[in-house]
This record gives C-alpha cells, structure tokens and sequence, in this order.
C-alpha cells in the first residue's frame, strides 16, 4: 500500500506522515528532502518558491518510486504539496489499486479560529529556514487546493473544528 498525503504547507503533511510512520511503521519519504537535496546539490536551478515548475520537475521521479514500491509489494507513504490532483492519469489499474491519495485542507474558519496554533506547529517536525506562514497565503493556498481537489474529484480531509486526521480504512491517526 502507497500512501500520497499532500495538501497546502502548513497543513500538518509531514507530522501526519511522522505518526504514520509510528503507527503503521510504513518507511515516508518527504518530496521537501527530495527538493532540497536537488536545489542544494546544484542538480536544479530551481528554488524553494518555483511550486508549479518543482512539481513538473518532481513528479516524474516520484511517481516511478510509487511504481517501484508497489511493485516490489513494500509500503511507503509520500508526503509532500508536489503530488498532483490529475495524479491517477500516471498510473494503471494495477498501480492505482494500491494507491490512497489524501488531500489535507484547512477551512477558511479553522485557519481565521487557529491560526496562532497553524504558526506554533510550523516546525513541529521540520526546522524551516525561511518560513511564509502568513494568514493570508495559508487562506489562499488553502481555497485553491479546496476547488482542485473537487475539480478533480480526489479524496480529501477537510479540516474544520478541530484538528482530526481520520484516514479511510486507517482510523484516527491525529
């Protein structure tokens, strides 16, 4: 089973992937390692701000590790905002079998009541160097990823009152 956990930054990706980990002991893999470690190394001109051309330029190379693990029966859970919405049109039946995509949203509500606490969690699993957590980007990011994911009629989380990540066929993981 390949588990795609993506959604806006800040959305909780990462630590809901961390619990994963914990829960289900399926290994993650981060595509923000990914990234950085292609931008570090020179291996990109790319930066950390390039969302649309890193996720043309990442996809590719995750998709064909999901294939690979699937293909070798092994679990994985990929974390990252660089997976698309059109994501099943890169895989066969076979593939998409054994694939759950995940969304995670934050409603307009949630992050006007909480976004003290969206800010305070930033960095609850990752250190980030340059962090853009403005009210206002987390809103838009947020909205466009809502109107892709019904667009694209995907699975999501919308995350409304509180903060409960409850994974279909998984169970309350956060």
């Amino acid at each position: 089973m390949v588990l795609l956990i993506t959604g806006a930054s800040h959305t909780g990706k990462t630590a809901l992937a961390q619990k994963l980990l914990e829960t289900l002991h399926y290994p993650y893999v981060s595509i923000d390692h990914l990234k950085m470690g292609l931008i570090r190394s020179g291996y990109t001109q790319l930066t950390p701000e390039d969302d649309e051309a890193l996720t043309d330029y990442l996809w590719p190379v995750v998709r064909e590790m999901v294939k690979t693990a699937i293909e070798n029966r092994q679990n994985l859970i990929v974390e990252g905002c660089y997976i698309p919405f059109d994501w099943e049109k890169d895989f066969g039946e076979e593939y998409r079998s054994q694939i759950r995509y995940y969304c995670l949203i934050m409603s307009e509500a949630y992050i006007r009541n909480h976004f003290d606490r969206i800010q305070a969690y930033a960095n609850v699993i990752e250190t980030r160097q340059a962090d853009s957590c403005v009210m206002e980007r987390v809103l838009e990011e947020n909205a466009r990823n809502l109107a892709l994911a019904q667009k694209y009629k995907v699975r999501y989380v919308l995350i409304e009152d509180a903060y409960e990540i409850r994974l279909d066929g998984i169970g309350d993981v956060y």
